[in-house]
């Protein structure tokens, strides 16, 4: 059975690197991994797996930076 609240998950991870209750916590965690280690993409998934958000994380590379409209 899995418990409720918000995994931390690498990009093709098979195992979560922490388990959070809310999902603010799971995003703030998520973005101190990426920023320590190097920068980098921090997708915010719902419940329902679909991508609701997505964030550059500094010092990341992206060659394309992103045009936040929000």
């Amino acid at each position: 059975m899995e418990e409720p609240g918000w995994d931390v998950k690498a990009p093709r991870a098979s195992r979560a690197s922490a388990h959070t209750d809310t999902q603010k916590q799971a995003q703030d965690l998520a973005r101190a991994i990426a920023g320590n280690a190097g920068g980098g993409e921090v997708c915010i998934r719902g419940r329902d797996g679909k991508v609701r958000d997505s964030d550059t994380v500094r010092p990341g590379n992206d060659p394309i930076p992103p045009r936040d409209k929000r």
